[in-house]
């Protein structure tokens, strides 16, 4: 009834198993709770105020909550409101509006990340399909639609964005030239996943065009800073950590790197691991240093920096991770919550900082370490979650936002990412059976997603069968050309690289009104040279 998973009962104790069950049941309660006090009270507005029942249009009137739960209601087997949902969206949402995208690398986490989790959810949801898909779809093209109102902020010298973007006007020509570093490195997941699904290499080059100028930036000792002038290559906030400002940035290069089998990005960041180790780490935390010396500047953790074990489990650094993590486990136990910011040296919040606005990052890492290591640490920091959210931030009309967590204070907001991430992934740590968790060969559908800093979760089996359906066409093409040509010799079309997008210049994902179909794709996709024949002549690679 709740959708917790598929478990061999004889491989755990009973009472394991009703833990779970019971949690999962109230995780599920929690998450109707604050969704039905959204619809209820805030739609079509971005978020709910659950203090006085209403609503707020946060990040540009586009029902941001709505979009950012969606792939939460088919994580919890909801695939009646699932499908409701996306067509409701596909009839509402419309991008052509005057209004400015402020921290350019959020806007699209949570409006492209969403769609396309959406659109690549879609059959497994029971929706409808258009021929082609995935490669193919309206929420694949509202996805592609939303990035493409991003794509000015790209048009610099250095080719790393503004962090402000006019969705109808493009960049201002006062902008500032000022932006964090997790604003320009925090693109390649999900504009990688466009132009593999739709063919049009523009976002994955705009993204790895950003990332590489931001890579030739970094300081003599290997490390980057918190805010730099993306025309003139000068940092102008020069902490280094892997918390605010920064932390998603090394997030995408290590999944970046896995998503897309990328070493490039890999060793990108695994030069920056070794700074990391060698200047900010000390004791199982990581602070503040400057970026050019390496002096400590700031001995403070940030609950941002909860994420950092989920993302050493993936590259097998457990020892490290485990440390780590319990350390911020200790603070979360000292206040029943992370505040924003917290003294290392005092053992306490710091001023005007003391807040938890319901953060998924603590949770995430222990769903991957769960997952990494069977510990039962990191279940119970599940249930300590639960009941913390439960106590502390239950209203009548959803959760609140912790203002203070010294006295618990509420704060009349609660944000996107708590449908999106935090119950999300407070859900899968206690199903870990659930079919997100699964991983498998490149099939499209059967495992080994890629959470996004948003946890939307991305098939990589699909940008697989996209970019090899584009190669083959293009092969298949250049075959009939040159049989086509009177006394030509039939030769091996030129490769690409596996995986790669196409050469062409525009998408060949169907807009409004057009009547092509693409063909239909059958993943994973069979090679080239095993079915391809032509007036009953069989041609191979060698031919």
């Amino acid at each position: 009834a709740v959708g917790v998973g598929r478990f061999d009962v004889g491989t755990l104790c009973l009472w394991k198993y009703f833990i779970l069950l019971s949690a999962a049941f109230r995780i599920k309660s929690m998450f109707y709770h604050a969704y039905n006090s959204y619809l209820d009270n805030a739609f079509p507005y971005d978020e709910l105020r659950p203090l006085t029942c209403d609503g707020q249009d946060t990040w540009g009137s586009f029902s941001l909550t709505l979009i950012d739960a969606l792939d939460t209601l088919l994580v919890l087997g909801n695939h009646t409101e699932f499908q409701r949902v996306a067509s409701l969206l596909q009839d509402t949402v419309d991008f052509d509006i005057d209004v400015n995208a402020s921290e350019t690398h959020v806007q699209h986490l949570n409006f492209v990340g969403g769609l396309l989790s959406a659109h690549l959810l879609a059959k497994r949801a029971g929706m409808e399909l258009e021929p082609g898909w995935p490669c193919s779809g309206p929420l694949l093209r509202m996805a592609e639609d939303a990035a493409r109102k991003l794509l000015p902020a790209f048009e610099t010298p250095t080719g790393m964005p503004y962090g402000t973007v006019n969705l109808l006007r493009g960049v201002s020509p006062t902008e500032t030239p000022v932006t964090c570093t997790a604003g320009v490195g925090t693109f390649i997941l999900e504009f990688a996943t466009l132009s593999r699904l739709t063919g049009d290499p523009t976002f994955e080059n705009v993204a790895r065009r950003a990332l590489r100028a931001l890579w030739k930036t970094r300081s003599d000792i290997g490390l980057v800073g918190n805010h730099i002038d993306i025309v003139s290559k000068k940092w102008v906030a020069q902490d280094a950590g892997i918390g605010a400002g920064v932390d998603s940035y090394f997030e995408y290069l290590v999944k970046g790197a896995v998503m897309l089998q990328d070493e490039e990005l890999l060793s990108m960041f695994q030069a920056y691991d070794r700074a990391i180790q060698n200047y900010t780490r000390f004791d199982d935390w990581y602070l503040w240093v400057q970026m050019h010396k390496g002096t400590v500047s700031m001995p403070i953790f940030q609950s941002l920096e909860a994420f950092w074990p989920g993302l050493q489990s993936l590259l097998g650094n457990l020892d490290s991770a485990v440390r780590t993590f319990q350390n911020y486990y200790s603070v979360w136990r000292q206040f029943g919550g992370l505040p924003e910011f917290y003294s290392i040296p005092q053992g306490y919040t710091v001023d005007k900082r003391e807040g938890y606005p319901l953060r998924p990052e603590l949770i995430e890492s222990a769903m991957y370490l769960f997952r990494a290591t069977g510990d039962h640490t990191y279940l119970q920091l599940g249930l300590d979650a639960l009941e913390s959210i439960e106590k502390i931030a239950k209203t009548p009309c959803g959760y609140a936002s912790v203002k203070d967590l010294r006295d618990h204070q509420l704060d009349n907001r609660m944000e996107s990412f708590f449908l999106a991430e935090t119950i999300k992934y407070l859900y899968l740590l206690f199903d870990p059976a659930h079919f997100l968790h699964e991983s498998g060969e490149c099939v499209l559908g059967a495992g080994g997603f890629i959470f996004n800093t948003e946890a939307h979760p991305l098939d990589p089996a699909a940008l697989y069968c996209c970019g090899r359906h584009d190669q083959d066409h293009q092969e298949l093409q250049d075959i009939l050309l040159t049989l086509s040509q009177p006394g030509s010799q039939s030769k091996p079309p030129p490769k690409q690289t596996e995986g790669q997008p196409g050469s062409q210049s525009e998408s060949i994902a169907l807009k409004p009104g057009e009547k092509k179909t693409p063909p239909l794709l059958s993943c994973s996709v069979q090679p080239f040279s095993a079915r391809l024949s032509i007036l009953g002549q069989v041609f191979t690679d060698n031919t």
